[in-house]
């Protein structure tokens, strides 16, 4: 069970099954560093590394435990590339610095295998590609524009037909597909526990429990007050994403919380894994309220979908969650379902990350839309650049003006009538 959250997206298969690991104490006394990191998700633990590695003294404030939020109940998929098509970044940011986000988030995936790898992080890592189901022929016609555009930069990926999509997925309700060889899937609380692990080896020293309730600029230093101890920093990372608070209320503002669960059965016959997702991909396909579904390790089916505000509306679409994965696999019917959680990612007005440089020594990156385990850790080494001086021009990603997103405090209102929409466009087949 994840600790400390509602009970209705508590039950999570990520912590069930998550490897021991070594709990991270409380903050009780008064420390320095040249960088203070608020929040251990991916974001925050790939900085913390990128910055130990370049020579850094690093310290991390994480109110809960490290992965607690969405780095540790996502479903896991590796997805490189950013939401909007490859041109759109050029378009909107410029061609070099769209050829740098482009290369930066198609490189993201390997970037997370490569971290893995070298780190030696048990978190059962699939880089077998990324694979995209068309639910319509719109949908269809949106994957082939993205492999167009991404052949352009140098990335191969592969158009699937109807019959080559059912075959690696094991059902019939897609027209086609499309697979990117850069992407996979693992576990996510494990991946984090382990970057938090590569970190800490690295000499950073990370602190669980130790919520930052007043953070302060003093003179040439940052100060960060949390209830048993307070740290002092010249430069401060803000890595809260989807679960960022009051600390800093302007970028809380810029995010919207949007809730995704996710539903997983008790292990599968080798019968039944054999002709589900037999490729082990993870999937996702392109309604607007996408579905993704992947094969645990241990071969549990695992079904992900947008979630609800109240305790009512989750219910609700954890019960549609299990509906819609048996009616895509009807050999599920009678399975067991052992586990059903969720979680907050961050979305943006644009759909694109942020990076924000307050100019006061403070920084922060954050609102993946979804694609948080690549994209997040990508995020990281940016951040870690502009923590040791990187110029603007030369970061990999555009430093943007903060903007508050109008009418923030009735975002559930705006969420729950954009959801309503897209389930009739969807239901439409439109």
């Amino acid at each position: 069970m994840i600790a400390n959250e509602e009970a209705v997206i508590a039950n999570s298969l990520w912590s069930a099954t998550a490897r021991p690991s070594e709990p991270c104490a409380e903050l009780q006394a008064d420390v320095s560093a040249d960088v203070a990191i608020v929040g251990a998700g991916f974001t925050g633990l790939s900085a913390a590394l990128h910055l130990a590695q370049m020579g850094r003294s690093v310290v991390v404030l994480e109110a809960q435990t490290p992965g607690w939020g969405a780095s540790g109940r996502n479903g896991g998929q590796v997805n490189p590339g950013l939401i909007a098509p490859p041109n759109d970044a050029i378009a909107r940011f410029g061609p070099e610095m769209g050829r740098r986000m482009i290369r930066l988030s198609g490189e993201a995936g390997q970037l997370v295998f490569d971290l893995i790898a070298h780190h030696k992080i048990q978190c059962d890592a699939r880089p077998v590609g990324w694979l995209r189901a068309a639910h319509n022929r719109g949908g269809m016609t949106s994957l082939a524009q993205k492999a167009e555009q991404w052949a352009q930069h140098g990335a191969e990926l592969t158009l699937l037909s109807q019959t080559e999509v059912a075959q690696a997925i094991g059902t019939k309700a897609y027209i086609g597909g499309l697979i990117d060889p850069r992407g996979g899937n693992l576990h996510p609380l494990n991946y984090a526990l382990g970057l938090c692990e590569a970190a800490r080896a690295a000499g950073v020293r990370i602190f669980g429990g130790s919520r930052v309730e007043k953070l302060q600029r003093r003179g040439q230093e940052h100060l960060l007050v949390t209830q048993g101890g307070r740290l002092r920093a010249g430069r401060v990372l803000l890595c809260t994403n989807g679960y960022s608070g009051p600390l800093h209320r302007g970028l809380q503002q810029s995010v919207v919380p949007i809730r995704s669960v996710q539903v997983a059965t008790e292990p599968l016959s080798k019968e039944l894994r054999d002709h589900i997702l037999p490729g082990r991909h993870a999937p996702s396909d392109t309604r607007r309220l996408l579905s993704y579904f992947r094969m645990d390790a241990a071969g549990r089916f695992v079904m992900g979908a947008r979630g609800g505000y109240s305790v009512q509306a989750t219910r609700a679409r954890l019960a549609q969650a299990r509906a819609w994965s048996v009616k895509l696999f009807p050999q599920l019917a009678g399975v067991r379902w052992e586990f059903e959680w969720g979680g907050s990612i961050a979305a943006t007005a644009d759909q694109y990350p942020h990076l924000h440089d307050f100019g006061n020594g403070m920084a922060a990156g954050l609102g993946y839309n979804g694609r948080g385990v690549a994209m997040a850790t990508a995020m990281g080494k940016v951040l870690a650049a502009w923590a040791v001086g990187r110029p603007h021009a030369d970061l990999d990603f555009p430093v943007t003006r903060l903007r508050k997103i109008p009418f923030h405090p009735f975002y559930p209102l705006g969420v729950e009538a954009r959801v309503a929409y897209y389930r009739l466009c969807d239901g439409l087949g439109l």
